[in-house]
């Protein structure tokens, strides 16, 4: 399985019936259960014909609910740029802050989990997505946890890298989820000033150190800075970056 595809647990059979025939089904399974003659085994069967009639239901409900939700859902402008790909993408806060309140309004829920990928080096990041209805269902993705950054070369340990690999993966399936194109802004970051130069490894090993010292991990200064790793940040954003950890570490210190 590609590692950007997203593989959706479906029930084997989405067959929609009719309401008279689910109100049939359930007919029948009352009249049984009132029935002193259907013997154990039969009823059952019963029973569990009417949890999968149920389940169809429930699933039927999700589906209309989450082509109701997308109706809703227009382009979300980029808020963050990747200086070594030279692209723009949202970050999560910004999907979050857009897709939150439509996907609750329609009865959806999400939650992450982690699992084992079968892939080396990769950790499979899992999203539920529950809809009030009763119906779940499961989203999954592989991410690449290695440390490597965009060139090759070692940019992070293995512990910030699982953390990195999560949060992409988190970001990658809520937009993949509910099917949303990520639009740029021409304005966005527009000032007319080299981008392309990033930090060297001495300054990311510096920051790096400040953030560890504030027991800070490195996926969430990223996300404070919007950028996709630490190696992404312009070369020019150093000095700002740098003053505001040192000043979150004296303001710590202060508050001993």
């Amino acid at each position: 399985m590609s590692s950007t595809a997203l593989d959706i647990q479906e029930p084997a059979n989405t067959a929609v019936a009719p309401a008279s025939e689910s109100a049939a089904i359930f007919s029948i399974i009352e009249r049984a259960a009132r029935d002193p003659q259907v013997d154990l085994d039969k009823m059952e069967r019963l029973m569990a014909m009417r949890e999968r009639e149920l389940n169809r239901q429930a699933e039927q409900a999700f589906n209309l609910a989450m082509k109701a939700a997308q109706a809703e859902m227009r382009t979300i402008g980029a808020d963050a740029n990747n200086s070594q790909t030279r692209s723009k993408y949202a970050t999560y806060a910004k999907l979050d802050s857009v897709l939150r309140p439509i996907y609750t309004k329609h009865g959806f829920s999400i939650s992450f989990d982690e699992d084992d990928s079968p892939k080396a080096d990769h950790i499979r990041v899992l999203c539920y997505v529950a809809h009030e209805a009763g119906y779940t269902r499961t989203y999954r993705k592989d991410m690449p946890a290695d440390g490597k950054g965009a060139r090759g070369g070692d940019v992070m340990t293995k512990t910030h890298a699982a953390g990195a690999a999560a949060s992409y993966g988190m970001r990658y399936l809520l937009k993949g989820i509910f099917n949303v194109a990520v639009g740029e802004d021409d304005t966005d970051g527009n000032t007319g000033e080299d981008t392309s130069k990033t930090i060297s490894a001495a300054q990311r090993n510096e920051l790096q150190e400040l953030i560890e010292k504030l027991r800070w991990d490195v996926p969430g200064f990223c996300e404070w800075a919007k950028i996709e790793a630490l190696p992404d940040l312009e070369a020019r954003l150093f000095p700002k970056a740098k003053q505001s950890l040192e000043a979150r570490l004296r303001m710590k210190g202060a508050a001993k």
